[in-house]
């Protein structure tokens, strides 16, 4: 790194959502709501799928990481947003900027593939049913998570290096309400040909192998529901799937419209919205869509709020 970027960068002022002063109250008080609502969800979904007894099985050994995964990219981003939104020095230091990047990097390609993990759990299950226990077994669910936190540890750590260890002009000024990787090239000084290339290469293998496991995944499901003879059977495997699918659907929705527009409408203004939704909306969304979804995650907040009801004997 060198000297000047060590000198004259200490810090960097984060733009925010929005500079309008009558909006910094109603966002704080919708977004701090949305936060405790993300926080206390997800972690009482880990919680649950940890002490209920039915509720061992890889489908919630996978949902347990992906609660731990949305508790931690919206923790990543959301308390910082919050206290900048109340205070006038928006400002982020210069080693934490770069920690903030490289966690939510972590976290969101993390949540990408673990999604993937889910798909084909659904997959052994509905078409393998009989065999599911021994092909998803305790290391095989293990690896499938593993190997996407150590992946996104290595990407994480080769974006952040890359951007950190560039030259920035002296202007620190990012227009956005965390670090994110596409604001902060705009602030290089150095060429970002390469780090821009990574990032594309990177970006498109990911979104697309992970989405490709899925449709992969859920056609041959597709396929096998269709050949069920019972209504009965073809209704549980639907409503099996249900949640993760609207999971799904909504987080790569979320992902398209942000990196897919065409670089002569992209905008910052409209990446905001975009990020508010998956780094807030999303993690707050996937425990309750589970919850309400699912009748085995229902039965198993009914058995405990009936225990905790009963008087002690």
């Amino acid at each position: 790194m060198d000297k000047q970027n060590q000198t004259v960068l200490k810090e960097f002022i984060l733009m925010g959502i929005t500079d309008l002063q009558e909006l910094q109250v109603p966002f704080f008080a919708v977004f701090l709501l949305i936060y405790m609502i993300s926080v206390v969800s997800n972690l009482g979904m880990i919680l649950l799928t940890k002490i209920d007894s039915r509720l061992q099985i890889p489908m919630y050994f996978f949902l347990r990481h992906l609660a731990f995964i949305d508790v931690g990219y919206s923790t990543t981003v959301g308390p910082k947003m919050l206290i900048n939104i109340v205070t006038k020095q928006k400002t982020i230091s210069y080693n934490w900027c770069a920690t903030q990047l490289a966690f939510f990097i972590l976290f969101i390609i993390s949540e990408l593939f673990i999604l993937s993990a889910m798909s084909y759990d659904r997959y052994v299950a509905i078409c393998n049913p009989l065999l599911y226990t021994v092909i998803m077994s305790p290391r095989v669910c293990w690896v499938l998570v593993a190997v996407p936190y150590l992946y996104s540890t290595f990407l994480s750590l080769i974006t952040s290096i890359k951007i950190f260890i560039s030259s920035f002009c002296g202007y620190n000024v990012i227009n956005h309400f965390y670090c994110d990787s596409l604001p902060l090239l705009t602030l290089l000084c150095s060429s970002t040909r390469e780090i821009e290339l990574i990032i594309l290469i990177f970006s498109v293998f990911n979104l697309v192998s992970s989405l490709l496991i899925v449709l992969v995944s859920y056609i041959l499901i597709l396929l096998s529901i269709l050949r069920m003879n019972s209504a009965e059977g073809r209704q549980k495997a639907f409503s099996t799937c249900g949640s993760h699918l609207t999971v799904v659907v909504i987080l790569y929705a979320t992902l398209s419209f942000m990196y897919m527009q065409p670089k002569s409408s992209h905008s910052f203004d409209n990446d905001k919205m975009a990020s508010v939704f998956y780094t807030l909306i999303i993690p707050m969304l996937n425990p309750l869509i589970y919850s309400l979804r699912n009748k085995e995650v229902k039965g198993a907040l009914h058995r405990i709020w009936k225990n905790l009801s009963q008087p002690p004997r």
